[in-house]
Parts: C-alpha cells; sequence; structure tokens
C-alpha cells in the first residue's frame, strides 16, 4: 500500500500566509520612505553647500570613502573634506535602488557633478556611481555610516605623464 501525504487545508493556507508576508527583518515601506525623504533633504543641503547641515546626515563614526583619497572618518573630518572639494555647479543624485534588513540599509545610485576645477578654464562634469550604507538611529531617523563613489569617467594622464605606448605601471 502506498502512502501519500495530503497537506491539510489548514496547512496549506499556513504556508501560503507565510510565503505572502514581508521577509522577516526586511524594510518597511515607511523606513524606505524615509531613507528616501533623508536622501533628498541631504541632497538639498549640499547643493547649499552647508557643510555643517551636510555632516548631520551622517553618522557620528561614519567613514566616506572618496575615489583615489585614503578614506575619512568621522563627522568633523567630513565636513573638512566636503569643505575643500572644489566648487560644484551642478549635481544629480538619482537612486537606483534602496534595500536592507533591519536597522541597516544600502542606497544604490549614481550621480552626474559639474566643478570648477582652479586652472581649468572650463567647468567639468563628472559622472559616476555612489553606495551607501544607512543605519536607523535609537529616535527612528536614518543616518549614513558608509559612503562611497567612484567615477564611470576614465583616468587621464597627469600633466607632464607620457606613458609610452604598451607600458605599464
Amino acid at each position: 500500500m502506498k502512502l501519500r501525504w495530503i497537506p491539510s487545508a489548514s496547512v496549506s493556507f499556513a504556508l501560503l500566509l507565510t510565503a505572502c508576508q514581508p521577509q522577516a527583518g526586511a524594510l518597511s515601506e515607511e523606513d524606505v520612505a524615509a531613507i528616501r525623504n533623508t536622501h533628498a533633504a541631504y541632497y538639498a543641503v549640499a547643493l547649499d553647500k552647508d557643510w555643517d547641515a551636510v555632516v548631520t546626515y551622517y553618522a557620528a563614526d561614519a567613514v566616506i570613502m572618496p575615489p583615489n583619497q585614503p578614506a575619512v572618518h568621522g563627522r568633523d573630518a567630513i565636513r573638512d573634506w566636503y569643505a575643500s572639494f572644489p566648487p560644484v555647479t551642478a549635481v544629480e543624485l538619482p537612486i537606483v535602488e534602496i534595500d536592507g534588513r533591519g536597522d541597516m540599509a544600502y542606497v544604490r545610485g549614481t550621480y552626474v557633478l559639474t566643478m570648477v576645477i582652479e586652472g581649468n578654464p572650463e567647468p567639468i562634469t563628472d559622472t559616476g556611481k555612489n553606495l551607501a550604507i544607512w543605519r536607523k538611529q535609537e529616535d527612528g531617523s536614518w543616518k549614513m555610516a558608509v559612503d562611497t563613489f567612484n567615477s564611470d569617467l576614465p583616468l587621464t594622464p597627469m600633466e607632464g605623464e607620457h606613458p609610452e605606448e604598451g607600458e605599464h605601471n
């Protein structure tokens, strides 16, 4: 005699309900909205070059990892780094994706940045991508804990540098 397992209606219903529930610890719609709103507010104060306000969007122990430079640790150092950045005339920071679990999230995006470089006759426009790890604070707000970005443009040789064809460092 063959035995077949036939789940009862209540077991099937319970499995169906479990499968339809959000993943345990997944970001809520409210958390995603809060991160989007905080990102927009950060973007606005960055455009105003209000570096004291910019650093309030970072956790106290935050680190930014700019391209071709050492990591920058803590709000005071982050404020100084922003203040030393070349003047920005235009910036776009669209969000591509927000995901996370519990009190940690990441925001993946792109950027278009136009800046004035001393000694350059014309502004320079850079395009690239960014990734930030956000941490939910005890008060329920979201702040960046790690922020990194890099250009999509190829590196250009420094002035006076003329690599020979086929030469690699």
